[in-house]
């Protein structure tokens, strides 16, 4: 006797099939990038990763099937679900298009790349507060793994205030250590490590910082968070106004493997890459402060608002 089909099981078999488009079109890109590399345009992976398609692709799918399956009360505000897949766009733009061959010939434009993926694309993500709709539109095997007692631990000990301060500035530092940076962009796998990373150390640094709970349940609270903001900001600036500054060549591999525009010497090169590493991550922290501010009189309005609420009737 063949079982009755039920919402879940009709849930799941479009999961399948959703999955199974995905794959079929990174087979497609793969095949195009290994095959037919001087046809691509610009757009299309310049060397395509397994890893760096299918994580923002399974986010946006399992973004996709949250939002099918919320509530009216719970479906996000129409500027939220622009952030998060305006975060999600950005992150893929700068690691699968010919960006990414274009920031490994020039410093400036791996600084932009490093800033997109540390910076701006975690913002709007957190920005976002999408969690909850990814983690409803997830299947149950990824649910259980983002609950598992060990996920949850790794992110709370990562999500400590020092330690997330640490990690997310000591991290932009020490892929310019000039040794450092040298040795990621000529190891493809250590070039990988590099840009995953600073991705997923942005994502939960933004992710801490642009909590719109008050505390509990959020993590630390609105004070702590604003405070986090600007204490990476000055770390940031010390970074991009050496590099800014310098009047030698600090990083030889760009010399090594070719500037694609030539006419930019290595000290131009640098003084702008400096300025991009300095400038747009002092300006996301200010906008980081702003944002948590604006968190917390929201907050505060909302409490207001409850004990006005529930006092009305007993003084009727």
């Amino acid at each position: 006797m063949i079982p009755p089909m039920t919402e879940e099981t009709t849930l799941n078999k479009a999961h399948i099939l959703q999955s199974t488009a995905l794959l079929a079109g990174g087979a497609g890109l793969c095949w195009v990038s290994t095959a037919h590399p001087a046809f691509q345009p610009l757009w299309m992976p310049w060397d395509f990763s397994w890893c760096e398609y299918l994580a923002p692709a399974f986010a946006a799918l399992w973004f996709f099937r949250g939002l099918a399956a919320a509530a009216p009360q719970e479906r996000l505000p129409w500027w939220r679900t622009l952030s998060f897949l305006l975060g999600l766009a950005l992150i893929y733009a700068v690691l699968q298009t010919h960006f990414d061959f274009m920031a490994q010939h020039m410093f400036f434009l791996d600084r932009i790349q490093h800033v997109v993926m540390h910076h701006e694309g975690p913002f709007l993500i957190a920005l976002s507060g999408a969690g909850e709709t990814l983690r409803r539109g997830m299947p149950h095997w990824a649910r259980r793994i983002a609950d598992h007692r060990f996920s949850t631990a790794a992110v709370r000990t990562l999500q400590q205030p020092v330690l997330a301060v640490f990690l997310f500035s000591g991290l932009f530092y020490f892929w310019l250590i000039p040794a450092v940076n040298f040795r990621a962009m000529t190891d493809p796998q250590l070039y990988f490590l590099m840009n995953a990373s600073m991705t997923l150390d942005g994502l939960l640094f933004w992710t801490l910082v642009l909590d719109r709970r008050p505390s509990p349940p959020a993590r630390i609270s609105f004070a702590a968070r604003a405070v986090l903001s600007i204490a990476v900001m000055f770390p940031q600036i010390i970074l991009g106004a050496f590099i800014a500054f310098s009047d030698h060549d600090i990083y030889p591999y760009y010399n090594l493997c070719g500037r694609i525009y030539p006419s930019i010497s290595a000290v131009t090169d640098q003084h702008i890459g400096g300025i991009v590493s300095w400038d747009p991550p002092s300006m996301m922290s200010i906008i980081g402060f702003i944002t948590v501010l604006n968190f917390y009189r929201l907050s505060e309005d909302r409490k207001e608002k409850k004990a006005i609420s529930t006092s009305s009737p007993q003084a009727a």
